[in-house]
């Protein structure tokens, strides 16, 4: 079995159009999708992990009557999850039409990042290669990675969200990581044109999940 990691963009074409309207709440953002089906009864449901306004988001998604059902709960690390049941949609799904069609499994999480939607597609080489070939022109796609597919364990940075792997990458580049370490916070912002403080929060962020990763 082999994998492909895409980044697919815009996303409420990719997964299904309410994405929009989730992307779109001004109280809350997208942080992963950690589920995502087709259903025979004529809908689709989504699980996504999300920060900010709890209660705001339960509300908004109440008032939608588009969205058959609903449930919005916190979550101990923080943040909430948020689980959408709504009509299937014809067009606006491709990622889970042609995983449908060319017998490919959809990993999760999905991760939402500043250029789209990081998704792992997983199944033979040749079905991986006739699926691009049927991506809709309108949804935009690069291959970030590809390999032989290890359950769990392919991409330690599969959970990493918003900017936190470029800085990871960034850091690792620079050599804040050897010994003796040869960059600061400093250095690794002026490489990517932000605050020290902003390289902080993510390069801890980004280490504890790709610790917490290697102790599971």
């Amino acid at each position: 079995m082999q994998y492909l990691k895409l980044t697919l963009s815009p996303t409420d074409r990719a997964i299904h159009p309410v994405d929009s309207f989730v992307a779109d709440h001004e109280d809350a953002t997208r942080e992963e999708l950690l589920h995502v089906d087709a259903r025979n009864d004529g809908t689709t449901v989504l699980l996504y992990r999300m920060a900010g306004d709890r209660e705001a988001t339960d509300e908004a998604l109440a008032a939608n009557p588009d969205i058959h059902d609903h449930e919005v709960v916190d979550v101990e690390e923080g943040g909430f999850h948020a689980f959408v049941q709504t009509c299937s949609a014809e067009e606006g799904s491709a990622l889970l039409r042609i995983a449908h069609q060319n017998a490919l499994i959809v990993d999760t999480p999905l991760v939402f990042t500043e250029d789209g939607l990081r998704t792992p597609l997983v199944g033979t080489h040749g079905n991986l290669r006739e699926a691009l070939s049927t991506l809709p022109e309108e949804l935009h796609f690069t291959v970030d990675n590809a390999g032989p597919y290890v359950p769990g364990g392919e991409d330690l940075l599969s959970p990493l969200t918003d900017r936190q792997p470029k800085v990871f990458e960034t850091a690792v580049e620079e050599g804040y990581y050897d010994v003796p370490r040869r960059a600061t916070h400093k250095d690794i912002a002026n490489s990517l044109d932000c605050a020290p403080s902003t390289v902080d929060e993510h390069l801890r962020k980004a280490e504890s999940r790709v610790v917490a990763g290697l102790v599971q």
